[in-house]
């Protein structure tokens, strides 16, 4: 896309100059034939034509003629010209099919049909004249009546297209693992207050990730979280296909609409295989986020990048203002813009590249999580060159992918014109990883409505109304909310995480002692262990300053070590009985974190340095009071403000056994003599601190808007 120099050179745009320094100012007016002038050639249309229209609009020729109402005629003389292509195509096949013999039902598709997957054309299967039981061909382009009118409120309007393996909708729907799920649902929901125009796409995982079951000595079974989507989204007529194994993979897709507390909805589409079209094998490839081998994640990605691409365009989503990559799991998407804007061969010098890779760079943004090279998706080429049947050439995929494997992070990196990591250290670190890189900072924020429990929403409602939209507001804290309120508020929210703990596995805590919270995914470098290092340490500390321990977290299947850690913290609760209480809720999910985040007294967060790209747990214990006790590493750089918004264990470079020793000298000698032997004013005046100064920043309110001025318009 061109730069608005280039359409100021050209005669476009013609901004003021000022005559002591000479710099360009754009108006208003410029800045309108901008975005007239960008969507404009997003659609195809001509400089000539573009510059034609802007002349006669000035001079008064076409003072009825709008460009929104030309660029919909616009759209709608493009959907003419598909379908009267698409007509010609099934002509085509109809004579192929009547010119053969009849196939039988392993043939290959015709060659009409082949060439329009391979050209990313937005069809559905269905019979073709001589193809037995409808397996081939094509009977429809693009969108259905029904699917039109189901999207017809989101497809008016420029929107970002955000991309993410997985996403938290709601606690029954199983398509999330962990953080970055839970970060994309924030970020679909702050959207949806913000008016944000957003449209998500992800995978269906019909099985989900897995529901954990553990038994008396703590070892984890998965058993599939299989839902059904019928009950929750709709399914779309749209189908597409992708080439994987070098067969076609038809790709369907569920509408989930995202409906937010203030009214704002979002659309969230949901890639679908379990397709009668597909083989039995590739019918499972959506069923299981995060599931099987190497191959079964490398088709996961094609179907999620290309395919997720290729069914924005047939569903009517040609307005993409921009591409977000939440983690580089979507990063073919960029291969799919890349074959969608490549210059004709025939205008080609010899050794020009056929990309536009400028033009593909200008739409795409890339949101790193991962602060360790390990961490990223690899894969071999030779495995590559068996799955993804892409018409880029190899020379070109490695030369942005790498030439070792295909690594799905720096190919987000060399195809995204904007890339940010989600704290400020975690930006830092990306940088020294990737230094040819400009890495930027966002950090993370969580959505202020779905994290803050029922009995704080009330207490802001009616103390900072207007929070939910503006938490910024909550900066007030400090002095407008008062003493006795807020413990209510937090006693309130404390007994409901009791009765949950009491109910679901049968532990009975102490209303009047300190609860410490601990939940996130278990693997080794979170260190869950790490309070346990010295086992009579902390007993001494138990008796002399009596609290209790509720624990969380799901390991990965693949896990084995993670799996051990619950097995341990499972041996340590039943040592520490007689002294700890110590309670382990299973199945880890939306509610059990909500739960937990506003019930607890003390976040706990013992992350080793600097594997913690953001967290975000502790960002919601701050929008319920709860103040965090945590390593310095990932967000909570930023947000400690120690004795004001809770305290940091150790310093920058501490071991682990020093980190414990740490960790055992604050909470002995500052948080639980605090609790219990200073009187309740100085630990609501900590409580109110953590609102103030955390919640009012660290949300997703302020994130969205910090990717859309920095990000989305540049």
């Amino acid at each position: 896309m061109m730069s608005c120099t280039t359409y100021t050179r050209i005669g476009l745009l013609k901004p003021a100059r000022n005559p002591d320094n000479r710099d360009r100012r754009f108006s208003e007016a410029d800045l309108d034939r901008l975005r007239f002038i960008r969507r404009a050639r997003a659609l195809g249309c001509a400089l000539k034509d573009i510059a034609l229209l802007l002349q006669r609009l000035e001079s008064g020729e076409a003072s009825g003629e709008w460009p929104h109402d030309w660029l919909v005629a616009r759209r709608r003389h493009t959907r003419q010209t598909l379908a009267q292509l698409h007509s010609q195509v099934c002509q085509l096949d109809r004579l192929v099919a009547q010119a053969t013999r009849p196939r039988p039902a392993e043939c290959a598709l015709p060659e009409v049909t082949r060439w329009l997957i391979a050209q990313g054309a937005g069809v559905s299967a269905g019979r073709l004249a001589g193809a037995p039981n409808g397996r081939y061909g094509v009977t429809s382009v693009s969108a259905s009546r029904q699917d039109v009118a189901m999207l017809d409120e989101f497809l008016h309007e420029p929107r970002v297209a955000y991309f993410s393996m997985e996403i938290a909708l709601r606690n029954e729907i199983p398509t999330y693992a962990g953080g970055l799920g839970v970060l994309a649902g924030d970020t679909v929901r702050a959207a949806a207050d913000l008016t944000l125009p957003l449209v998500a796409v992800s995978l269906i995982s019909r099985k989900g990730y897995f529901r954990q079951e553990l038994d008396a000595q703590g070892r984890q079974v998965e058993r599939p979280a299989s839902w059904d989507p019928a009950a929750f989204a709709r399914p779309l007529d749209a189908k597409i296909a992708v080439s994987i194994d070098s067969q076609p993979v038809w790709i369907g897709a569920w509408l989930y609409v995202l409906e937010g507390h203030m009214g704002g909805r979002q659309p969230v589409l949901l890639l679908d295989t379990d397709l009668a079209e597909n083989s039995p094998e590739n019918r499972t490839i959506t069923h299981f986020l995060y599931g099987g081998d190497e191959r079964y994640r490398l088709k996961q990605e094609i179907v999620l990048g290309i395919g997720g691409v290729r069914m924005l365009q047939a569903l009517g989503f040609t307005d993409i203002r921009q591409y977000h990559m939440n983690e580089g799991h979507s990063a073919l998407l960029g291969l799919e813009l890349l074959r969608r804007y490549s210059y004709p061969p025939d205008g080609l010098r010899p050794g020009e590249s056929p990309y536009d890779l400028p033009r593909v760079r200008e739409q795409c943004n890339f949101t790193t999580h991962t602060p360790v090279e390990a961490g990223h998706d690899h894969f071999a080429y030779d495995l590559v060159r068996q799955v993804l049947n892409h018409p880029i050439d190899e020379a070109a995929l490695k030369h942005l992918a790498g030439e070792d494997s295909l690594n799905m992070t720096r190919l987000a990196l060399n195809l995204s014109e904007y890339v940010n990591g989600v704290a400020e250290r975690h930006a830092e670190v990306s940088q020294r990883m990737f230094p040819s890189y400009h890495i930027h900072a966002i950090t993370n924020g969580v959505h202020p409505f779905t994290w803050t429990s029922e009995s704080f929403r009330k207490l802001y409602d009616r103390y900072l109304p207007g929070w939910c939209h503006e938490p910024e507001r909550l900066v007030r804290a400090d002095c407008c909310l008062p003493d006795d309120d807020v413990w209510k508020a937090h006693c309130e929210a404390k007994g409901a995480l009791i009765e949950q703990v009491q109910q679901r596995i049968g532990v009975t805590l102490d209303a009047q002692r300190p609860v410490i919270g601990f939940a996130r995914r278990m693997t080794a470098y979170k260190r869950p262990d790490l309070l346990f290092t010295d086992i009579e340490r902390l007993k001494a500390i138990a008796r002399r300053y009596p609290f209790q321990i509720v624990l969380a977290g799901k390991a990965h299947p693949h896990d084995e070590g993670g799996k051990r850690l619950i097995e341990q913290l499972h041996r340590h609760a039943r040592t520490l009985a007689d002294t700890l209480p110590i309670a382990y809720l299973p199945e880890y999910d939306l509610e059990t974190a909500r739960l937990l985040t506003a019930g607890a007294d003390i976040w706990l967060n013992t992350p080793l340095r600097p594997l913690e790209a953001s967290g975000t747990s502790g960002m919601k214990a701050a929008f319920n009071g709860v103040p965090s006790l945590s390593i310095l590493d990932g967000w909570w750089i930023e947000g400690c403000i120690e004795g004001v918004t809770g305290w940091a264990i150790g310093y920058h470079a501490d071991t682990s056994d020093g980190d414990a020793r740490a960790l055992y000298d604050k909470l002995e000698q500052t948080v639980l003599p605090l609790f219990q032997e200073g009187n309740r004013a100085s630990w609501i005046a900590l409580m109110r601190g953590a609102i103030s100064k955390n919640a009012s920043y660290f949300n997703s309110h302020r994130m969205m808007r910090r990717y859309a001025t920095e990000a989305y318009i540049r």
